[in-house]
């Protein structure tokens, strides 16, 4: 017998052998039936894998992420089962699950997959997974796997090669096999729906100089009805596709001889970024910030010092070189390293910490062109950029201030469900991450402790810490239900270091600041992409470019207008005219698809009363108020969103 102790504390006494569906089907039948993958002592194992030894069990059903995660995973074994039975030349490479669905990158040969084709694709897949075939793990030696995949599969020999003799498996289903880790369902007949969602290319490992494979995405459900729920929900996604948005609302703009992935703002776009920038400058003011600006471009030797150019150069831009001196310049790719060249500019004590410099930076980092996308994957973009540098007794409060500060800007901006994500090392790679053991315990237990405090719910994410130091990330939900990573509160001891950052302290010994990395929005391109997509363009009142239209009846009710519109102006209420010779009709359709909250109707009954005829966006019909009356509505309508700090 062995013991498993299950997450909620309680042990199950089990025959040895027993498999996790075993040990739910002792708990209760109903969860028997749903369980579709498990952990067991940290390491992911299907529903069916002998448990040998005492240990901690966790059982996921569809329900969970990790479950969705093996589901999909297996989806696209299946889909690659298929792919080789419609096209005998096909070569796989990699085909994990990702955060809504699978994609499998395959090598077509001279044949070509197209929309035309998703069809039979799925339903070959639905046809495999109705067989109701067991995924079955086994392992296999470094020789067998090579000389399996030797005459057929040059991408698969590729892989294997960089594995270790015995941890080397493969999953067979059906008459399919396929090189994999493992994490699947029970069997294939627990898919029930498909759909291929798209084809891509892509580069064998991710590098241009290599061959271009086909990327075929997909996405899979246990019931038809959650097919179709997704299915609308990526329609509703296309309407407010932020690239579509901002071509209606005329906010940005493209163009390739500027260069990819280097967005244009218009001036409604430009209006839009300075009052976001506005709203965070006078709450920045009042957390005791200062602001700075720093160039550009920098000397590669700034990079080298700070670590970024041995772990980014490759994705920074080459080198500028000067003219005629021998100089080595980069374009920006971070704001920190000359932050903390502005911190070394003055010698600092105890009594003058924490300093806090704030940014609105321009960086500039390479994306190669498949994987630009709108204002979410571009080249240049501006953070939001903020460093702290304060003594060990301060970082708890300033951590805890960060936190606030950025609570405050999600709020105002309509981002409310959210989750708080501790992002640590993996231990198992320390390769990764700069700086003394000792320190990055200190400034992980630091985050933990701050989140505890502020009682935000949050989880531990091992691996996703930056390489000097760990991280707060705030993972929003968006209206469509996905999730984003916006906002990120940062721990480093290392930076300090490495620039030689000192201060004195009352013992009247130099001593080395912390420094607290924090960006709210993350970047300016990246979070008005997201804002226009959780709100379909109807923007938060205080935010949005024009808050109302002035549209009058008749050339002869232009004046009126006119007044009305000064009269707007004087209440700080952004406002304009629409005196084409047209219909009130036509105009209100294009204020509405224009998405501009408030449409003022002025004749001759509103011109003799000094009143105005108010339409909110939607249709919803507010009468004849006075001008006044309407000031206090779009106040108060501000003042239930934008909160104070």
């Amino acid at each position: 017998m062995i013991n498993i102790t299950l997450p909620d504390g309680a042990v199950k006494e089990v025959k040895e052998g027993s498999s996790p569906f075993e040990v739910a089907k002792s708990i209760s039948e109903g969860l028997a039936r749903n369980v579709i993958s498990a952990k067991f002592n940290e390491t992911i194992v299907e529903a069916n894998t002998p448990l040998n030894s005492d240990g901690s069990l966790t059982l996921y059903t569809w329900n969970n992420n990790e479950g969705k995660k093996a589901f999909w995973h297996s989806s696209a074994h299946i889909l690659a089962q298929a792919l080789e039975e419609l096209y005998p030349k096909v070569k796989l490479w990699v085909g994990p699950a990702i955060e809504n669905g699978f994609y499998y990158d395959v090598d077509l040969g001279d044949e070509s997959l197209s929309e035309k084709d998703f069809k039979k694709i799925e339903d070959k897949m639905l046809e495999i997974a109705r067989g109701k075939h067991d995924f079955k793990m086994r392992s296999v030696s470094k020789a067998d796997a090579l000389s399996y995949y030797k005459e057929k599969n040059e991408y698969k020999v590729d892989l294997i090669s960089n594995l270790e003799d015995g941890d080397i498996t493969f999953c067979d289903h059906s008459t399919f096999t396929d090189l994999c880790r493992g994490g699947h369902i029970p069997n294939t007949g627990i898919v029930k729906a498909v759909k291929i969602l798209s084809v891509a290319g892509a580069y064998f490992k991710g590098d241009e100089k290599n061959k271009q494979l086909t990327r075929v995405y997909g996405i899979s459900f246990p019931k038809q009805k959650e097919l179709t729920e997704y299915l609308e929900l990526i329609e509703e996604a296309k309407k407010r596709d932020h690239r579509k948005l901002g071509k209606e609302l005329e906010l940005f703009t493209f163009s390739q001889k500027v260069g990819q992935g280097l967005p244009l703002w218009l001036p409604k776009g430009a209006a839009l970024r300075e009052r976001l920038e506005d709203f965070l400058k006078k709450a920045q003011k009042k957390a005791g910030y200062e602001m700075v600006v720093t160039p550009h471009i920098g000397q590669k030797e700034l990079y080298v010092t700070s670590g970024h150019y041995a772990k980014y150069g490759e994705d920074s831009f080459q080198p500028i070189h000067t003219p005629k001196d021998d100089e080595e310049f980069l374009l920006k790719p971070m704001n920190c390293p000359h932050h903390c060249e502005i911190y070394n500019a003055s010698p600092f004590s105890y009594k003058d910490l924490p300093k806090r410099y704030a940014e609105f930076g321009t960086v500039y980092r390479y994306e190669q062109s498949g994987e630009l996308h709108g204002l979410t994957r571009v080249r240049g973009f501006t953070q939001d950029d903020a460093h702290i540098f304060c003594t060990p007794d301060q970082l708890s409060g300033e951590f805890k201030n960060v936190i606030d500060l950025t609570l405050y800007v999600l709020g105002s901006l309509g981002f409310e469900n959210f989750t708080a994500q501790v992002s640590v090392r993996n231990l198992d790679q320390p390769e990764k991450y700069i700086g003394e053991v000792e320190n990055w315990q200190k400034a992980e237990q630091a985050i933990i402790d701050a989140a505890e405090e502020k009682g935000l719910d949050y989880v531990i994410e091992t691996g996703e810490a930056a390489f000097y130091g760990p991280k707060l990330d705030f993972m929003v939900k968006d209206a469509l239900g996905r999730n984003w990573q916006l906002g990120t509160i940062q721990v480093d001891y290392n930076l300090p270091e490495r620039f030689d950052l000192t201060y004195k302290g009352s013992d009247n010994e130099l001593h080395r600041p912390i420094m607290i990395h924090r960006a709210p929005f993350g970047s300016l391109e990246r979070f008005v992409a997201l804002l226009l997509e959780h709100t379909g363009g109807n923007f938060p009142l205080w935010l949005i470019p024009k808050q109302a239209i002035i549209l009058p009846v008749s050339e002869k009710h232009e004046n009126y207008a006119e007044k009305v519109l000064n009269s707007l102006e004087n209440h700080e209420i952004r406002a304009l005219i629409d005196n084409r010779n047209e219909t009130v009709g036509k105009k209100i359709r294009e204020a509405e698809l224009k998405k501009i909250p408030f449409m003022l109707i002025v004749g001759e009954s509103e011109e003799s009363a000094e009143t105005i005829a108010v339409r909110k966006h939607g249709g919803e019909d507010l009468g004849s108020i006075s001008i006044s009356q309407f000031s206090d509505l779009v106040s108060k309508e501000i003042n239930s969103t934008l909160k104070s700090f």
